[in-house]
């Protein structure tokens, strides 16, 4: 729900006018509502979507003037209730019947160790009035997003990066290190961004700023790791993991239902998505609105999974939405979809995110969604090869089957400035060296669930949610799930093809056909091809002077590129639409670089 922004300024009283600007870029992210705060050095902004206290009372800033606090927020906490009659019991007293003020006083009663409190999906700002300091906390898997610039005149943050880049104060300077992750991960892993002195508070931690500007910041939470196999762990059986398991899944869905308004499933017809459905069918929920999204077939691959949602549909009778997208749609829908993304997102899905919750947002505001799954049980391909290499080549087999581009190859295709660098390898070494687990393959469950996770596919669901005030919920990254799925021996999760324990228990949950299918994506094989017009729209995008003139690719080898694009094709799609989806970004946010 929502979107947050504000200042902080060191030297002169906070200006309205910057922060009115990120509100404007995110009012997609909050249709409901806008409400501005300014106060001495300080100005709050926030975008609602209303989920949770639907009334007036909800409204943000919220103020709480006993305390002396003001707060904004941005996410869901699923357990507000129980914390609020815990609060309660305290003595303290409330005015509304949302999650947003729970978090207020349980800020004043516990500081910092609130967020030890508070189970959900959130990232907020709370001002203390009476001394000037901020804080900031984002939830412990990243699921909503928090941005910031500090320098020595103030502090900007925002819940995207267009937004924050209205503020002129904030750089726009390629940091090397931010676009070695994007080519290499398809994605900017941790408190990096494409751009040098602007970042992301990273998951699981907390920071405050203090009226002169100092700022200190901690981590909170970390994916436990369980190398111990003596004692209880060692005895459990498989079926006693089953047990387990499906218990933090049912909790794990129940605690997603937490709304004042009806929660739908984004329905692809994988596991997942489906086991979802299973769930909440097992609960009671009757008539759950679900929705899917196919395209055209392209060389004879399909482009869409519907004989899987279809099924799920039918058996539980669920009110099923189906969208087909033809490539017209996908063509008009392009610009507006990269502009919806706060950092670049190659993946080839994400504009069947964009499309199918642009439909879904005309039925429901909230959805469940299947992300995280395959990064906490192991469902992804390069699992198998880690679970047989040695701790000392962890790394190096990590990045063989992760890596969009070999080192050799992004010194071609990079601008000089920015080859002869790994800065994708040495945060894969350097993360596997400092992660506790002992086998390989924990390491690379380890990155992917705590990390990978994070930059990749919760922020594109997030974004293309969000664009259309939709709030997205992911169960399979609930902390006690994850933290319980990190328990289980890796053996249970990579065995037979990946996921093993969690289609054992779907399969008393829902029907077989759709666990033992092949593991699908979103197809988009138009954009997997780059053929026709996407190669078109390509080379008029490097056409442009401003795409050839900024410094980031060697053109040599673009043109390359767009002259056979056939050959520059990887296990993850397209190479050309990487850079492509690059430059179109920079140009859709209307983005001069600074150097």
């Amino acid at each position: 729900m929502c979107g947050i922004a504000g200042e902080i300024r060191f030297r002169h009283h906070a200006n309205t006018q910057c922060v009115e600007k990120m509100l404007h870029k995110l009012a997609p992210r909050g249709p409901d509502g806008k409400g501005v705060f300014s106060h001495g050095h300080t100005c709050f902004g926030h975008r609602r979507l209303k989920v949770i206290d639907l009334s007036s009372h909800g409204d943000q800033p919220m103020h709480d003037a006993e305390l002396g606090l003001t707060l904004v927020f941005n996410g869901c906490i699923y357990n507000y209730r129980a914390l609020r009659d815990e609060l309660s019991a305290l003595g303290y007293h409330f005015h509304s019947t949302s999650d947003s003020e729970v978090i207020l006083k349980a800020y004043s009663h516990w500081q910092e160790k609130c967020l030890d409190k508070l189970s959900g999906m959130f990232a907020f700002a709370i001002l203390d009035r009476a001394s000037g300091d901020v804080f900031f906390a984002r939830d412990r898997l990243g699921i909503k997003p928090l941005y910031f610039h500090h320098n020595d005149n103030g502090f900007w943050f925002a819940s995207t990066l267009p937004a924050l880049l209205q503020c002129e104060f904030v750089p726009t300077q390629i940091d090397p290190i931010a676009l070695h992750h994007n080519m290499s991960f398809r994605a900017i892993i941790g408190s990096h961004t494409l751009f040098k002195n602007v970042h992301k508070l990273e998951a699981g931690h907390w920071m405050k700023i203090d009226k002169t500007g100092k700022r200190i910041c901690q981590q909170y939470w970390s994916l436990p790791t369980y190398n111990d196999q003596s004692g209880s762990r060692a005895d459990y059986s498989e079926d006693a993991w089953k047990e387990k398991l499906r218990t933090a899944l049912y909790q794990s869905v129940e605690r997603r239902l937490e709304a004042d308004v009806p929660v739908g499933v984004l329905l692809s017809g994988g596991l997942d998505s489906s086991l979802v459905v299973g769930i909440l069918d097992d609960l009671g929920q009757r008539n759950i609105h679900t929705f899917s999204i196919g395209f055209e077939d392209v060389d004879n691959e399909s482009g869409n999974e519907f004989q899987y949602s279809d099924r799920i549909a039918r058996h539980y009778s669920t009110d099923h939405h189906k969208i087909h997208a033809q490539h017209s749609m996908l063509l008009t829908h392009l610009e507006p979809c990269v502009k919806a993304m706060s950092e670049p997102m190659v993946s080839h899905d994400v504009i069947g995110f964009y499309l199918l919750s642009k439909e879904v947002s005309q039925h429901v505001k909230v959805v469940q969604s299947g992300q995280g799954a395959d990064e906490v049980f192991g469902g992804y391909h390069w699992y198998p090869p880690m679970a047989e290499a040695k701790p000392d080549e962890a790394a190096r087999i990590y990045a063989a089957n992760y890596f969009s581009w070999r080192e050799e190859d992004l010194n071609k295709v990079l601008a000089p400035a920015y080859r002869n660098h790994t800065h994708a390898m040495d945060f894969v070494s350097d993360y596997f060296n400092q992660c506790k687990a002992t086998s390989a393959v924990d390491k690379a469950l380890h990155l992917d669930s705590a990390a990978m996770v994070v930059d990749d596919p919760v922020k594109r669901v997030d974004n293309m949610t969000m664009a259309f005030g939709l709030e997205a919920r992911v169960p399979f990254l609930d902390h006690d799930l994850v933290e319980l799925a990190f328990q289980i021996p890796h053996q249970l999760k990579v065995r037979d093809g990946g996921k093993y324990l969690l289609k054992e228990v779907a399969r008393e949950i829902i029907p077989k056909q759709v666990i033992d299918r092949p593991k699908g994506y979103f197809p988009v094989p138009a954009l997997r091809k780059m053929q026709g017009e996407y190669l078109t729209l390509a080379r008029s995008i490097f056409s442009q002077p401003r795409a050839r003139q900024r410094g980031i690719f060697d053109m040599t080898y673009v043109d390359q590129m767009l002259e056979s694009p056939k050959q520059f094709t990887g296990p993850f799609g397209s190479k050309l639409w990487q850079v492509t989806l690059l430059e179109l970004w920079l140009t859709t946010h209307n983005i001069s670089l600074s150097h």
